[in-house]
């Protein structure tokens, strides 16, 4: 009944209501697309190379990522992907480029804009590119393209086309942020990886309940349910430093008296780094495998190079689950500057208990995120390497992925930050929130937050 009663406080919102249809509507448009077949390319030859390839491997990674529409060869085969691949260059270079880092942070609206007209051509630009060597690799493909279609032809139309998809999509993106709930272009990256989430889950049953191993499945299912619960625990959770405002000299008649000093806090993310980590060591991970493709034509052999070939080796994962933690820390010290976090509390009349402002104050702070990052970042590896885990355990590999790495922990944040949003609507309204005691927190909750109570 309490659930039934949020959707219906949810439903009597007419700006709530408003934004979730226009969503949900975009979302239709876009899966829509994902199986709209480029000119010239065959879906029976696609269908039969996606069969033979391991769903471990980046192309299965990519194709969860847009939904299916990689396989399909679909008009948005790329998805948002080249969006999101520029917003992490712009970002990047925002921490090494003195012009990015003024637009980012003291050029205020006119930055942002500068920033993102910035974002989108080269998102044009790492379009075409990869569209290019899509393209090729359905070429690659035996029958995978028609033998009608001149290849001039081929190239240019279906350049354009995924080119033009990658825009669309990005734009309905930026609809659903504008006039939708939550982040678009997160939202639809989430849509694409649950759209595949059911096919994952009939496969296991099936499977198993061909071999009569059907309680084995609801023990899968116990366990990826625990590891939700884990995911959504690490991305709320933060360590609380305690800041006390100065006292301040109100005047009274005959004289002054203080005035009792504030009580906030500062909200340090166990997770700061998010989900860049998993990205980056993932992208590097496959960079080996990728060169002994192309080097092994020419009958070259490397030592230690075959165990990138094989992602379910000890050495692959422990290596893996390295670079998570280690990317971790240095992208977490990229986005959290203690300094910054100093010279806000002096700015604002305000300290920590027991700590000097100042330098102090910046010390103390990076001693705490560097002693909370070491949790965060050994849950990430954790959870980086658990698909491969599970996949040696005997979980189908489609289903696999699912249990940890980008695709687990873009479905839970992403989820977290709609449900804040939908929330934000109801205590707005005076109904009560989603959950009985506390309020939702997603990713973005971070930063220093005043005016909490502690």
């Amino acid at each position: 009944m309490k659930f039934f009663t949020v959707l219906k406080n949810i439903w009597s919102i007419k700006e709530l209501r408003e934004r979730i249809l226009y969503t949900l509507a975009l979302l239709l448009i876009y899966r829509v697309g994902t199986f709209i077949v480029l000119p010239g390319v065959v879906p029976a030859a696609l269908d039969k190379a996606s069969q033979n390839r391991g769903g471990n491997d980046l192309l299965g990674l990519i194709n969860i990522f847009t939904g299916g529409a990689f396989d399909n060869a679909a008009i948005f085969a790329l998805g948002v992907m080249p969006y999101i691949t520029a917003s992490i260059i712009v970002q990047l270079l925002g921490f090494a480029v003195p012009y990015f880092q003024r637009l980012q942070t003291k050029e205020g609206e006119s930055g942002r804009k500068r920033l993102n007209q910035i974002t989108r051509m080269l998102t044009v630009a790492i379009t075409l590119v990869q569209g290019g060597g899509y393209l090729q690799l359905m070429r690659s493909i035996p029958g995978g393209v028609s033998p009608d279609v001149p290849e001039g032809l081929f190239w240019f139309s279906n350049i354009i086309i995924l080119t033009a998809g990658t825009i669309f999509c990005m734009w309905l993106g930026e609809r659903i942020t504008d006039k939708g709930v939550g982040n678009g272009v997160s939202i639809i990256i989430m849509s694409g990886i649950i759209a595949r989430l059911p096919y994952a889950f009939s496969f296991e049953f099936v499977k198993l309940f061909g071999e009569n191993r059907l309680l084995l499945f609801f023990v899968e299912l116990a366990f990826f349910f625990l590891i939700v619960l884990a995911t959504i625990l690490v991305i709320q959770g933060v360590r609380r430093i305690p800041i006390q405002f100065a006292k301040r000299m109100v005047g009274r008649t005959g004289g002054t008296m203080p005035q009792a000093s504030a009580r906030d806090y500062l909200p340090l993310k166990i997770n700061s780094a998010g989900v860049m980590p998993i990205i980056f060591a993932q992208a590097l991970m496959f960079l080996p495998a990728t060169a002994m493709q192309y080097l092994s034509g020419a009958g070259a052999t490397g030592g230690g190079i075959p165990m990138f070939s094989d992602i379910y080796s000890f050495g692959y994962n422990a290596l893996f689950f390295t670079l998570i933690v280690v990317f971790t820390y240095v992208y977490t010290a990229l986005m959290i500057n203690p300094t910054n976090y100093a010279e806000y509390l002096k700015r604002n009349n305000a300290f920590i208990p027991g700590v000097k402002p100042g330098e102090s104050t910046s010390e103390y702070i990076d001693n705490i995120m560097t002693r909370i990052t070491l949790p965060g970042a050994v849950f990430l590896g954790l959870l980086g390497i658990l698909p491969s885990i599970a996949a040696v355990l005997g979980v189908n590999q489609q289903f696999a992925l699912f249990f940890g790495g980008t695709t687990l922990l873009i479905m839970v944040g992403v989820a977290l930050d709609t449900l804040q949003v939908i929330e934000s609507y109801l205590l707005t309204k005076k109904y009560d929130g989603l959950i009985k005691s506390g309020r939702i927190q997603g990713r973005s909750s971070s930063g220093i937050q005043v005016g909490q109570p502690q």
